[in-house]
């Protein structure tokens, strides 16, 4: 089974955001940061998970069990509920590339135990934030 591990990094309630991303089990740990665009922890969050299901299908995981670790609750709830209130669209395309995976478990770990994720996420968002200032 892989483990995909998402976190993100927003600075401010809106503002620059970031993606960490861990996928383990395959032999070797894939370590992934991305810069998002402004928005809010919840829907970096968010995208966080769809880019790591992204990347997933694009290393040619797609058929294989995967177990989506994340420190945030709305997000493990709204993929076990498969209901957002606030970020149904989101979650609509979380929902649509789990399709290309057997099972798929949504699991919550607090952000200790999200370590690496949530470092790739800071990196990312430091990066970020420096290159925007040239």
């Amino acid at each position: 089974m892989l483990r995909l591990y998402t976190d993100a990094a927003t600075k401010g309630k809106h503002g620059p955001s970031a993606a960490g991303i861990l996928i383990t089990g395959a032999g070797k740990d894939l370590q992934l940061k991305y810069a998002l665009p402004d928005m809010t922890n919840h829907e970096a969050e968010f995208a966080a998970a769809t880019l790591g299901l992204e990347q997933l299908l694009v290393r040619g995981f797609a058929g294989q069990n995967v177990e989506l670790v994340s420190d945030s609750q709305i997000l493990i709830d709204s993929m076990d509920k498969g209901y957002a209130k606030h970020f149904q669209p989101q979650l609509n395309r979380i929902i649509e590339l789990c399709d290309n995976f057997p099972i798929v478990i949504p699991v919550w770990r607090n952000d200790h135990s999200n370590h690496g994720a949530h470092t790739l996420a800071l990196q990312a968002l430091h990066g970020h934030l420096t290159d925007s200032r040239g």
